[in-house]
Protein backbone atom coordinates (compact mmCIF):
# COMPACT_ATOMS: atom_id res chain seq x y z
CA UNK A 1 0.00 0.00 0.00
CA UNK A 2 1.42 3.35 -1.07
CA UNK A 3 0.99 6.40 1.14
CA UNK A 4 0.65 9.74 -0.62
CA UNK A 5 1.85 12.68 1.41
CA UNK A 6 0.05 16.01 1.06
CA UNK A 7 2.01 18.93 -0.37
CA UNK A 8 4.05 20.94 2.15
CA UNK A 9 1.99 23.97 1.11
CA UNK A 10 -0.56 24.93 -1.53
CA UNK A 11 1.23 25.27 -4.86
CA UNK A 12 0.93 23.68 -8.28
CA UNK A 13 3.55 22.17 -10.54
CA UNK A 14 3.05 24.97 -13.14
CA UNK A 15 3.65 27.57 -10.40
CA UNK A 16 6.86 25.79 -9.39
CA UNK A 17 8.02 25.72 -13.01
CA UNK A 18 7.21 29.43 -13.45
CA UNK A 19 9.17 30.39 -10.33
CA UNK A 20 12.15 28.26 -11.36
CA UNK A 21 12.22 29.79 -14.87
CA UNK A 22 11.88 33.33 -13.50
CA UNK A 23 14.55 32.69 -10.88
CA UNK A 24 17.10 31.35 -13.35
CA UNK A 25 16.44 34.26 -15.69
CA UNK A 26 17.38 36.51 -12.76
CA UNK A 27 20.43 34.32 -12.00
CA UNK A 28 21.69 34.60 -15.59
CA UNK A 29 21.47 38.40 -15.31
CA UNK A 30 23.05 38.62 -11.85
CA UNK A 31 26.63 39.97 -11.91
CA UNK A 32 27.82 37.63 -9.15
CA UNK A 33 25.80 34.47 -9.72
CA UNK A 34 25.50 34.53 -13.51
CA UNK A 35 29.18 33.75 -14.20
CA UNK A 36 29.22 30.94 -11.59
CA UNK A 37 26.28 29.18 -13.21
CA UNK A 38 27.47 29.89 -16.76
CA UNK A 39 30.55 27.73 -16.15
CA UNK A 40 28.36 24.69 -15.42
CA UNK A 41 25.02 25.07 -17.18
CA UNK A 42 25.07 24.53 -20.93
CA UNK A 43 21.41 23.60 -21.36
CA UNK A 44 19.26 26.00 -19.33
CA UNK A 45 15.90 24.33 -20.13
CA UNK A 46 17.28 20.96 -18.96
CA UNK A 47 18.75 22.53 -15.82
CA UNK A 48 15.48 24.31 -15.02
CA UNK A 49 13.50 21.10 -15.58
CA UNK A 50 15.80 19.22 -13.18
CA UNK A 51 15.50 21.95 -10.54
CA UNK A 52 11.71 22.05 -10.98
CA UNK A 53 11.73 18.27 -10.42
CA UNK A 54 13.78 18.80 -7.24
CA UNK A 55 11.26 21.33 -5.91
CA UNK A 56 8.27 19.21 -6.98
CA UNK A 57 9.84 16.34 -5.05
CA UNK A 58 10.52 18.53 -2.01
CA UNK A 59 7.18 20.35 -1.94
CA UNK A 60 4.63 18.13 -3.70
CA UNK A 61 6.29 14.81 -2.81
CA UNK A 62 6.42 13.83 -6.47
CA UNK A 63 8.97 11.12 -7.08
CA UNK A 64 10.51 12.73 -10.14
CA UNK A 65 13.91 14.02 -9.00
CA UNK A 66 17.04 11.93 -9.25
CA UNK A 67 20.20 13.64 -8.11
CA UNK A 68 22.21 15.06 -5.23
CA UNK A 69 22.23 18.83 -4.80
CA UNK A 70 25.06 18.54 -2.24
CA UNK A 71 27.27 16.56 -4.63
CA UNK A 72 26.56 19.01 -7.47
CA UNK A 73 27.52 22.05 -5.36
CA UNK A 74 30.69 20.42 -4.01
CA UNK A 75 31.69 19.16 -7.47
CA UNK A 76 31.24 22.63 -8.97
CA UNK A 77 34.32 23.83 -7.06
CA UNK A 78 33.47 27.48 -7.71
CA UNK A 79 30.57 27.66 -5.24
CA UNK A 80 31.68 29.66 -2.23
CA UNK A 81 29.85 29.78 1.13
CA UNK A 82 29.01 33.50 0.80
CA UNK A 83 27.11 32.89 -2.45
CA UNK A 84 24.25 31.16 -0.65
CA UNK A 85 23.00 34.36 0.98
CA UNK A 86 23.00 36.09 -2.43
CA UNK A 87 21.19 33.12 -4.01
CA UNK A 88 18.59 33.08 -1.23
CA UNK A 89 17.99 36.84 -1.38
CA UNK A 90 17.40 36.61 -5.13
CA UNK A 91 15.15 33.58 -4.64
CA UNK A 92 13.16 35.39 -1.94
CA UNK A 93 12.65 38.37 -4.26
CA UNK A 94 11.38 36.10 -7.05
CA UNK A 95 8.94 34.11 -4.89
CA UNK A 96 7.65 37.35 -3.35
CA UNK A 97 6.88 38.71 -6.84
CA UNK A 98 5.53 35.48 -8.36
CA UNK A 99 3.48 33.89 -5.57
CA UNK A 100 0.85 34.65 -2.96
CA UNK A 101 2.40 35.76 0.36
CA UNK A 102 1.69 32.47 2.16
CA UNK A 103 3.23 30.46 -0.70
CA UNK A 104 6.27 32.74 -0.84
CA UNK A 105 6.80 32.49 2.92
CA UNK A 106 6.52 28.70 2.96
CA UNK A 107 8.82 28.16 -0.04
CA UNK A 108 11.32 30.72 1.29
CA UNK A 109 11.49 28.91 4.65
CA UNK A 110 12.12 25.59 2.89
CA UNK A 111 14.77 27.13 0.60
CA UNK A 112 16.55 28.69 3.58
CA UNK A 113 16.59 25.36 5.43
CA UNK A 114 18.02 23.57 2.38
CA UNK A 115 20.44 26.46 1.81
CA UNK A 116 21.80 26.15 5.36
CA UNK A 117 22.44 22.47 4.76
CA UNK A 118 24.16 23.07 1.42
CA UNK A 119 26.25 25.93 2.84
CA UNK A 120 27.32 23.71 5.75
CA UNK A 121 28.33 20.95 3.34
CA UNK A 122 30.37 23.32 1.22
CA UNK A 123 31.99 25.01 4.24
CA UNK A 124 32.77 21.70 5.97
CA UNK A 125 34.47 20.43 2.84
CA UNK A 126 36.43 23.63 2.27
CA UNK A 127 37.83 24.13 5.79
CA UNK A 128 39.86 22.15 8.27
CA UNK A 129 38.38 21.33 11.68
CA UNK A 130 39.92 24.52 13.13
CA UNK A 131 38.25 26.69 10.47
CA UNK A 132 41.37 27.32 8.39
CA UNK A 133 40.54 27.17 4.65
CA UNK A 134 41.75 24.14 2.71
CA UNK A 135 43.93 25.27 -0.17
CA UNK A 136 43.47 21.96 -2.03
Amino acid sequence: MSITLPPRFDITRPEIERVVATFYEAVRNHPGLGPVFAVHVEDWPAHEAKVADFWANSILHERVYDGSPMAAHVKARNVQPGMFSTWLALFDAVVARELRPEQAAAWSALAHRIGRSLRAGVVDRSTHADGVPRLR
